[in-house]
């Protein structure tokens, strides 16, 4: 079991991401047009770094669902590794079945 600090601080991240989601796009938008003038560009970069760090969707961490571990998660499935196995082995996951050959 993850400790709960860490899982708060992710799911903290995470509300920050969807509030900055539409400002961040703008200001990467303005940045990438090859059009813009050089001036706007600096700006928009400046007005991208003084938002909050972990605001970054690249600083939100994926946690299973149950345990909040961090590491050998399944996106597809939203678990850990230790607890797929353990809900694969209890017939809880449709599909899915201990491997046997």
């Amino acid at each position: 079991m993850a400790k709960k600090s860490m899982v708060l601080r992710d799911a903290k991240r995470a509300r920050l991401v969807q509030k900055y989601a539409k400002k961040r796009t703008a200001l990467k938008a303005i940045i990438a047009n090859p059009k813009a003038r050089p001036d706007d560009k600096q700006a928009a970069v400046d007005k991208l770094q003084s938002l909050p760090r972990d605001s970054s969707p690249s600083r939100v961490r994926s946690r299973c669902s149950i345990t909040g571990r961090s590491r050998g998660y399944y996106q597809k499935f939203g678990l850990s590794r230790t607890k797929l196995r353990e809900l694969t082995l209890a017939g809880n996951i449709p599909g899915m079945r201990k491997a046997s050959w």
